[in-house]
């Protein structure tokens, strides 16, 4: 592109030296003038290309010191915050999770066992079961087994109310009674809740 306005600036200059008073090309002497002229106007063009392209360059370092103080920058810490405020919740979480545990299997025993997490190796009665039919906690009542005419509707219009349930409430020693507004069972001894599997209870986890 220099190169091309090096021509048209020597065009001008000719065409300039042709018109009338401007005097013409007459001898090597004046030929050598010109050169000298058109040398010297090259390089006064060559200094302000160069001088351009310096600022350009000074320009483009200014843009970049622009955006590199940005005040946009300074939301990056923010979001480094908020990440670390996301994973300490996480964490509470985890660990308020890993204190509420439930028993494998599920463990139903007379008033002699204790009450507990149920496990393979520790096996203890659960005393936080709940009824995934009706959505009701199963009460529980040591030294009790229910009488043999207890049914559906006796449960379902009396629980959770122990001065009604006392109606058909036997006493038995080390025995115990569960119930729910649906289900019901009196045990002796301890016993996997699995082998039961008309009922539908479950252990509602345990707090340590």
């Amino acid at each position: 592109m220099a190169d091309d306005l090096d021509e048209l600036l020597d065009e001008v200059e000719r065409r300039l030296c042709r018109l009338p008073g401007m005097g013409t090309v007459a001898g090597p002497r004046r030929g050598d003038g010109e050169e000298e002229e058109r040398s010297a106007a090259k390089e006064s063009r060559s200094a302000k290309l160069l001088m351009s392209a310096g600022s350009s360059e000074e320009d483009i370092d200014d843009i970049i010191d622009e955006i590199c103080n940005d005040s946009s920058f300074a939301k990056t810490p923010l979001k480094l915050k908020s990440n670390s405020a996301g994973f300490t919740s996480e964490s509470n979480s985890a660990v308020v999770q890993a204190y509420r545990k439930r028993c494998c299997p599920v463990y139903l025993g007379g008033s002699s066992s204790p009450y507990g997490i149920g496990t393979n190796i520790s096996k203890r009665t659960c005393d936080q079961l709940r009824c995934t039919a009706c959505d009701f906690r199963v009460s529980l009542f040591n030294d009790y087994i229910w009488d043999q005419s207890c049914d559906y509707l006796f449960f379902r219009n009396n629980m959770p109310e122990l001065s009604k349930l006392r109606a058909k409430m036997i006493k038995k020693k080390g025995a115990r009674a569960y119930a729910c507004q649906c289900s019901w069972r009196s045990i002796n001894e301890l016993t996997d809740l699995q082998t039961d599997q008309q009922l539908r209870w479950v252990c509602g986890k345990h707090t340590e």
